[in-house]
């Protein structure tokens, strides 16, 4: 099989692999195409374990770049959140544990991790790497990432795989929510937010947003019926699978002005996550523009 033959069988893996370490689209896309420079010039004869050889450079690249990215992100304007991939660019999602490791939720939490617990984690509950093969893929002892992987859940031990509803339901449950927040009901937005529902969006100092999260149904339910409120007739609305789950995007004349991620549970949206950044959208705009699922004049 010739080298670019062999790599393109690899590469869905190996950006799913980068973006959940990044959290970035279009760094996981530059990340990967600097592995298969690497694998191009490598003698691959030599190579024993074609696909351990590319986590370990992907892994390596990766870590890199998240040791430079934590002071950046530290300056951030207002919520930081990760660019939003149409979930079919991210390769299989078979399991509860790799569909949640692509949310928004569980991104935003691993970047309380340390590089190297966010490497662990990801090769061990993403991808099942044995701590051996964690071990080889980040140059460690066996013994340092499993203390790795320890401390890593416990940081996120607030966060479990949580069953999703189907598609269909999400999508239902979506529609009510667009309808009552496009129309400014409350009560009909109260009645499809939990409780304790979080809105959080990242404008990234580009466009007017919300500095903070905003937390509490009645809270949600009055701020997101007021920036509704503020959408032109003439922007589009529409459903993807975005990130694992259901999400609104916001499109006007063939350009993607944000994208409404959902989180659901037990029958209510818990979360949101709204990106509207435009540095954001590039990935997840071209994407659809590729398949048609944008057009415009």
């Amino acid at each position: 099989m010739a080298p670019v033959a062999e790599f393109e069988v690899r590469r869905g893996r190996l950006f799913g692999l980068a973006y959940r370490l990044l959290g970035s689209a279009e760094e996981a896309e530059d990340v990967v195409q600097d592995a298969y420079l690497r694998w191009d010039r490598a003698d691959r004869a030599a190579i024993e374990h074609p696909n351990a050889w590319l986590a370990k450079i992907v892994t390596n690249l990766c870590l890199n770049r998240l040791t430079a990215a934590r002071t950046t992100r530290e300056r951030y304007v207002g919520p930081w959140l990760p660019e939003p991939v149409l979930t079919d660019a991210l390769g299989p999602l078979d399991t509860v544990e790799q569909r949640d490791s692509v949310s928004f939720a569980v991104l935003v939490l691993l970047e309380r991790l340390t590089p190297a617990e966010r490497a662990v984690f990801v090769l061990r509950a993403a991808f099942g790497y044995g701590h051996r093969e964690i071990a080889e893929v980040m140059d460690l002892s066996e013994a340092n990432c499993r203390q790795l992987y320890r401390r890593a859940t416990h940081h996120l031990a607030d966060r479990r795989p949580r069953f999703q509803p189907d598609r269909e339901q999400r999508e239902r449950l979506a529609a009510r929510f667009l309808a009552a927040a496009s129309t400014g009901d409350l009560r009909g937005l109260e009645a499809v937010l939990a409780d304790d529902v979080t809105s959080h969006t990242d404008g990234g100092g580009h466009v007017a947003a919300a500095r903070r999260s905003v937390v509490g149904r009645d809270r949600v339910a009055r701020y997101l019926a007021g920036g509704f409120r503020k959408i032109p007739d003439t922007l589009d609305v529409t459903f993807a699978e975005v990130n694992g789950g259901t999400a609104v995007l916001v499109t006007t004349a063939g350009t993607l002005l944000g994208v409404v991620a959902l989180t659901i549970e037990d029958d209510r949206i818990s979360e949101l996550h709204v990106i509207a950044n435009p540095e954001k959208l590039r990935f997840v705009a071209r994407t659809l523009s590729h398949s048609g699922g944008l057009t415009g004049s």
